[in-house]
């Protein structure tokens, strides 16, 4: 029996315990993560989601960013909705700096504010069927690379989707008791470790 994957949670924020939570069910190991030295060691890596510019503001400090920049380009790294914009090339509305590493434009909080927050069922290339979406001021996807492979969408703009070792949802897969996208980051994982 190989050892459980040991998962970071980039914990300077956002709903970080019930993604260790989901982890932990899974039987990861998960570890929260608040310097950029912590880093080291780790299988995988969890950004969730919270506020973008503030995600960007904690970075700052002892050169996080830069060391963040570096990881997720070689380490299975899921973004969830501010994750997502972290990771992506481009980001509007306004526009603010990122990682850019997973090749897709994103518009921050596109589907409303707070008050606009909804739960859907949408169908998703996932086994079993429609998947559980909760969306909390969630960004739009609006352009994807020819790397990008789109597992679900809403209302035509992908919510889920696969760039090699990097996986995004704009939603909050660990507020819900499906856990499919947990488990397919640690597939991801396995087969990365296995390459």
């Amino acid at each position: 029996m190989p050892p459980a994957p040991i998962i970071g949670v980039l914990a300077l924020q956002g709903a970080y315990d019930a993604h260790a939570r989901t982890l932990t069910a899974l039987g990861a190991t998960p570890k929260l993560i608040r310097r950029p030295e912590q880093l080291a060691g780790i299988d995988g890596l969890i950004i969730p989601g919270g506020e973008s510019t503030t995600f960007l503001k904690h970075l700052e400090r002892d050169g996080f960013f830069d060391v963040l920049n570096t990881f997720v380009r070689q380490t299975p790294t899921l973004g969830t909705c501010a994750g997502v914009i972290l990771l992506a090339t481009d980001v509007l509305n306004p526009p603010q700096p990122s990682l850019a590493a997973l090749d897709v434009t994103v518009e921050r909080n596109a589907y409303g504010r707070q008050i606009d927050s909804t739960i859907l069922s949408e169908p998703t290339s996932l086994p079993g069927g429609p998947i559980e979406m909760v969306f909390i001021r969630a960004p739009r996807i609006t352009r994807t690379g020819p790397d990008v492979e789109i597992l679900a969408s809403r209302d035509g703009f992908p919510v889920l989707i696969r760039q090699g070792h990097l996986l995004a949802a704009t939603f909050h897969p660990e507020l819900s008791a499906d856990t499919r996208i947990h488990k397919l980051f640690l597939d991801l994982i396995a087969e990365s470790n296995r390459a």
